[in-house]
């Protein structure tokens, strides 16, 4: 792990610049003065100023959207490893349709705020379930990973049907909030308490586990015969995935290519080893969506855009040229 200390040491300093950044920036900024003052008085309670009125307004949604970035890139990295597939990401599952199908339900039924996150968390879980009880062998089993995917795909398009239906049928006044939702916006989003000690426990399971997972991701199931659990690790990658997942999409919708990019451009700098890939993927998937979020919010200010716009246009040309230079590397 030594030689993964100057990785995690430069991501954790992005993160805290991430912070100042999201932090400064705004239809009204703060110059450096002004924010180390407004990050004074917001960490002492005091609300003296416009500087430290700006600072809590913005702490809560760029803590937000960093924890719903290190979600999705962790969620990504296991997913990977589940998978064995460097292309998959959190949602290829279809665990974000059943998101949104609770999430747009409930903003249909005129819901808002926690109950929406809520229905969001439920219908994640609900599909996870179903998932689960379709295609155990697809999971506990990496020969059969196949029948673990096409049921994901096929969940995930019944879910996009019922999706699209909800859109026909809703009211005009409850359409823009339903496809900002769809399209990811952290606007009224907070950090929660168990979305953060999932990302924990993902951590802490994944840190403790890395040469188990290590070795299944390089042999599949024949890391069996080196004493590793394969069919138990598999379902504990799949339970804390779709929780990580669930917790990101319930807070802040669907927000695309952070768990695919993050952990390939993670995979290819440092290396495949997850004691070190895990964390550096939460830190840089959090730094990314912070700032992704920043842009949103300043770019068009006071126009807001959705967060899931930004994460596209960065994310599409990213992938291609990680795509492109993976496969200069293999020739």
């Amino acid at each position: 792990m030594s030689r993964a200390s100057l990785p995690l040491t430069l991501l954790a300093a992005l993160s805290v610049l991430s912070f100042a950044i999201a932090l400064g920036a705004g239809s009204v900024g703060l110059s450096a003065g002004e924010l180390a003052g407004g990050v004074a008085d917001w960490l002492t309670g005091r609300d003296s100023s416009l500087a430290s009125t700006l600072v809590t307004l913005r702490v809560e949604r760029a803590a937000a959207a960093w924890l719903t970035g290190a979600l999705l890139a962790s969620a990504g990295v296991m997913m990977q490893a589940l998978l064995r597939n460097p292309l998959a990401d959190p949602y290829v599952l279809g665990l974000s349709g059943g998101a949104s199908v609770g999430a747009l339900g409930a903003l249909m039924a005129g819901l808002a705020g926690a109950l929406v996150d809520l229905s969001a968390f439920a219908g994640a879980l609900a599909v996870t379930a179903l998932l689960f009880a379709l295609a155990r062998d697809g999971i506990a089993r990496g020969a059969r990973a196949t029948l673990l995917l096409l049921t994901g795909v096929i969940i995930g398009a019944g879910c996009g049907a019922l999706v699209t239906l909800m859109l026909a049928l809703a009211p005009d006044e409850n359409l823009r909030g339903m496809v900002f939702w769809l399209i990811g916006d952290l606007s009224g989003s907070g950090p929660g308490a168990l979305p953060a000690l999932a990302l924990a426990a993902a951590l802490m399971f994944c840190v403790t586990r890395a040469r188990s997972i290590n070795l299944m991701a390089l042999y599949g199931d024949n890391a069996l015969t080196l004493g590793v659990d394969v069919a138990r690790l598999r379902v504990g990658l799949f339970a804390l995935s779709a929780l990580l997942t669930a917790s990101a999409v319930s807070m802040a919708g669907s927000i695309g290519f952070i768990g695919l990019i993050v952990p390939h451009a993670c995979r290819l700098a440092l290396g495949p080893d997850h004691r070190v890939l895990l964390p550096s993927a939460a830190l840089a998937g959090g730094a990314l969506l912070v700032l992704a979020d920043t842009i949103a919010r300043t770019a068009f200010a006071p126009l807001q855009l959705p967060v899931g716009v930004i994460t596209a246009l960065i994310g599409v040309p990213a992938f291609l040229w990680q795509l492109r230079r993976s496969q200069e590397g293999a020739l």
